[in-house]
């Protein structure tokens, strides 16, 4: 897989390129998922809504199992 090279800033930030901000619409604000898998960090759009947003019940479910591993994954 060919990717871009990015600069890391001193505050440890990165900015993700023009092309994949557009090719998943992902714009100032929005959330986005960082994961480790091996010696890679993986972005993912986030699926969390925004506040106002309907959530039904698996949605629901979906979210309190993620904040359970993240809660799990920083102790």
């Amino acid at each position: 897989m060919q990717g871009e090279i990015l600069k890391v800033t001193r505050k440890g930030q990165v900015t993700i390129p023009k092309k994949y901000r557009d090719a998943l619409n992902i714009k100032e604000g929005d959330i986005i998922c960082a994961s480790l898998e091996g010696d890679k960090i993986v972005l993912m759009k986030s699926g969390i809504p925004e506040p106002g947003d309907p959530v039904g019940e698996e949605e629901y479910r979906r979210l309190i199992k993620l904040l359970e591993e993240e809660r799990k994954a920083w102790r």
